[in-house]
């Protein structure tokens, strides 16, 4: 390279660090775009200036993206900006079905015919950095037709549940025609994986693994007993045929069952419907890995493997794990209803919460509520509308928002969710598209949103915005980029690959010269390009990083937007844009870090002062500056007396003369504004102001009561209510009092004589039964005392028989 251009380079390199394209702090001219494309691509505020005497002396190409204000103070005319914008084209817009739950049932329409989500094909064309939005409408249509595959456990525990499910086919045909006059129902059973130890191999176990005189069909893993049918007797005739079967663990074999009843479509009999699984069990589950227990290590594949409606590579695949069952299940717009005994329900809740737009009902022992539960799990699942978009191109974001029933913005599921809505009507969602760059060098993508377990969806192309318009009219090889080393378009030279330069005048081979060397440093003590970059022709060339989104900046690569403060393990706290190493915050939030936010509504205490007046809010958070106070608004007081006993006194001395305070009342208990009221229902009551109130009662010396509120209304002034009468104790009544100590003294007396004379009878009685048993125990000798003479003597009259003789 000659000397003279060394000097000119050095000059302009030397302008170049003098010029005003050194902002900070501006994603456009940060960008460093070599050429209109990659200008626009940087973000939606950046435009590019075609004016080829745009530039000035020492100026960069890059220094034609700017934003477009600057743009045009810096002296380019409208005329010659390139901004292109981004736009929308709605394709396909059928008008949702319009069948009101009061109409009489009109002639059955085909499911194709029924449209509950609009539109259903649009085109959006992105700019980088510039959202494009638009509307999407929800509603629920009456009479939509619905398949139910009911899906059971037949394990040998089973075996009273299957009694109770015989019946299921017409019994349930009812109940679902008060729902939709178009249902459909299927039937298919599982066990187990027919490997060890899963089952018992024995050749009599294969036969009958049940014990005993049971008769039970052989083990199997799955089978797909009835096709989806409309039909309820010939349900309840192929159900009454079946039996049940048996397996050693616990844990069952019903991932693979769901699996298979997800994939194939065609032998279940799958319609583009509603499409309901009754998953019935009173067991747990096997899922990926527990094949490795019967030397099974070959992940599920997830296609269909039914001969004569039976899984026949239960041996040759290990179960499906939850992601790969979600995934299908989605895919295939099935909804699972989790029907499972209340032992295993916290085990299939926390499944359910993994499964998007399923529900889990506690199954009674015998099974005989399944309807009911059936019936209970479609309305609250039906009633619920959750939108899933496919895999998004990278680079490109999505947004919800949803206007729910009533017009309430929900922001369940970010935005995606609405949640208690019933047939007829309709909810809107408001989604944003928004590209960072543009991928894949510009070619179209197709993304597709529908509602989960629905099969309707809106098809969305997305074009992208890459180049400029005046890139079309490019002249390549020009004379203008010194001598045909480059494309000129848009007022610019665009260099072909190994040249650099505003005129593409430099090899980026060449070896820089000192000269070169010393314009792509900031001063002496620092590396070339802050080691950032390389300096290619007397300029810094940043270098790119693996993340597109992080760049490094500036005349000399000095800057970076990845290298701020963090909040919360989030750059600039989540809450602003890295520019150079520094946080530019959103507004309503600062710091280093944007991590301290200046909304006080989170400091207001319940008297609508901030931080009740004994604080400073920082950072949305209550600073108190009086040590006695504490709390997240300053209005705990842990060692302060209540407010009632803090102004009794002072309440006490205004309103009613008496009190501690009486002597010193005007000079202490001026502070608040007194109202005096005849009764307490003339007090203030919570719900008249719109300030709080507090009621309080004490009492005075005289053990009398006074009732009084207390309140800081909203112009800060405290008002006290009090009652001007006080409620005090009325005086004795002496004589009741008097006659009742006599009485109670009689009473007592009286009672005391009594209690005496029935103890003095209960001893007598005792004391006389004593005697009465002594004396008949009591023996009597009859033997004659010898010393006794007995005072009766016995004579005869000799002459008395004479003379009776002799007459």
């Amino acid at each position: 390279m000659s000397s003279s251009n060394k000097i000119s380079l050095h000059t302009a390199a030397t302008l170049v660090f003098c010029s005003v394209t050194a902002q900070k702090g501006n994603e456009c001219i940060n960008a460093n775009a070599k050429y209109c494309g990659e200008c626009i691509q940087a973000g939606a505020k950046c435009g590019w200036c075609t004016d080829p005497d745009f530039l000035k002396q020492g100026e960069t190409v890059s220094t034609r993206c700017d934003e477009l204000q600057s743009l045009q103070k810096r002296g380019c005319a409208d005329a010659m900006i390139e901004n292109p914008r981004g736009g929308q084209r709605i394709l396909k817009n059928k008008m949702v079905t319009n069948r009101s739950k009061g109409e009489e049932r009109r002639e059955k329409l085909r499911p194709e015919d029924i449209t509950q989500i609009q539109p259903q094909k649009l085109s959006l064309t992105l700019r980088s950095g510039e959202p494009q939005s638009f509307d999407l409408k929800f509603k629920r249509a009456e009479d939509y037709p619905i398949d139910l595959y009911y899906l059971m456990d037949l394990s040998y525990s089973m075996k009273d549940d299957l009694e109770n499910v015989k019946n299921l086919g017409t019994s349930l045909m009812l109940e679902m025609s008060k729902i939709t006059s178009d249902f459909r129902i299927g039937f298919g059973s599982f066990v187990e994986k027919t490997v060890m130890p899963y089952i018992s191999t024995t050749p009599a176990k294969l036969l009958n693994p049940c014990t005993g005189d049971q008769n039970c069909t052989s083990p199997f893993s799955y089978k797909n007993v009835l096709k989806l049918t409309n039909d309820g007797q010939k349900f309840n005739t192929l159900v009454g045929q079946q039996h049940i079967s048996g397996n050693l663990d616990s844990p069952e074999g019903g991932f693979d069952a769901i699996m298979q009843v997800a994939v194939c479509g065609e032998q279940i009999g799958w319609r583009n419907v509603t499409r309901l699984l009754v998953f019935s069990t009173d067991a747990g589950f096997h899922f990926a890995g527990d094949g490795k227990l019967g030397g099974i290590v070959l992940p599920n594949d997830g296609k269909c493997h039914l001969e004569n409606n039976v899984y026949t590579m239960s041996h040759y695949y290990d179960y499906p794990s939850i992601a790969h069952l979600v995934q299908k299940l989605s895919d295939n717009n099935i909804q699972t209803i989790f029907a499972v005994t209340e032992e295993f329900q916290p085990v299939y809740k926390e499944l359910k919460n993994l499964i998007p737009k399923s529900a889990v009902g506690t199954l009674s022992d015998n099974s005989s509520n399944v309807i009911n539960l059936i019936i209970d799990a479609y309305n609250s699942l039906s009633s619920e509308v959750i939108l899933e978009n496919s895999k998004l191109p990278e680079g490109v974001s999505i947004a919800y928002t949803s206007r729910c029933k009533n017009g309430v913005v929900s922001e369940g599921e970010n935005g995606r969710k609405c949640s208690n809505i019933s047939i007829g009507d309709e909810v809107t969602f408001s989604i944003s598209v928004t590209a960072k760059g543009c991928p894949k060098q510009g070619k179209s993508e197709t993304i597709k949103i529908k509602p989960l377990g629905f099969t309707e969806e809106v098809e969305i192309t997305l074009h992208f915005i890459c180049e400029c318009e005046c890139h079309k009219d490019g002249v390549k090889n020009s004379n203008l980029c010194h001598f045909g080393n480059g494309t000129y378009e848009c007022g610019a030279c665009k260099c072909n690959e190994g040249r650099v330069g505003r005129q593409c005048e430099c090899s980026s081979n060449e070896v820089a010269t000192e000269d070169m060397d010393r314009t792509c440093r900031k001063d002496n003590g620092t590396d070339i390009c802050s080691n950032n970059g390389d300096c290619v022709c007397g300029t810094c060339e940043c270098k790119k990083r693996d993340n597109p989104e992080e760049r490094y900046s500036g005349q000399y690569c000095e800057c970076d937007n990845f290298n701020c403060d963090r909040s919360g393990n989030k750059l600039c706290g989540g809450h602003g844009r890295c520019e150079c190493r520094v946080c530019i915050c959103d507004p309503m939030w600062t710091g280093s870090a944007c991590d301290c936010s200046l909304d006080t509504s989170t400091c207001l205490a319940s008297n609508k002062q901030i931080c009740n007046g004994r604080g400073k809010c920082e950072c949305g958070t209550c600073k108190c500056t009086d040590a006695k106070f504490q709390g997240p608004t300053c209005e705990t007081c842990p060692t302060c007396p209540g407010v009632c006993a803090e102004h009794k006194e002072c309440v006490q001395c205004r309103a009613f003369g008496t009190g501690e305070k009486k002597d010193v009342c005007e000079q202490k208990c001026n502070d608040f504004k007194l109202i005096k009221v005849k009764d307490r229902d003339k007090l203030p009551q919570p719900n008249d102001a719109s300030y709080p109130v507090m009621h309080c009662k004490e009492r005075d010396a005289n053990d009398c009561w006074f009732y009084y509120t207390y309140a800081v209304n909203n112009n800060t002034e405290t008002e006290v209510h009090v009652v001007d009468t006080l409620d005090c104790p009325a005086g004795p009544d002496i004589i009741p009092i008097v006659a009742g100590v006599v009485a109670g003294i009689v009473l007592i007396g009286l009672a005391l004589l009594l209690i005496w004379k029935l103890l003095m009878i209960i001893h007598d009685r005792r004391e006389f039964a004593k005697f009465e048993k002594e004396k008949m125990n009591a023996k009597w000798d009859t033997q004659e005392n010898p010393i006794y003479k007995s005072p009766i003597n016995q004579f005869q009259n000799p002459n008395y028989g004479r003379k009776a003789a002799a007459l």
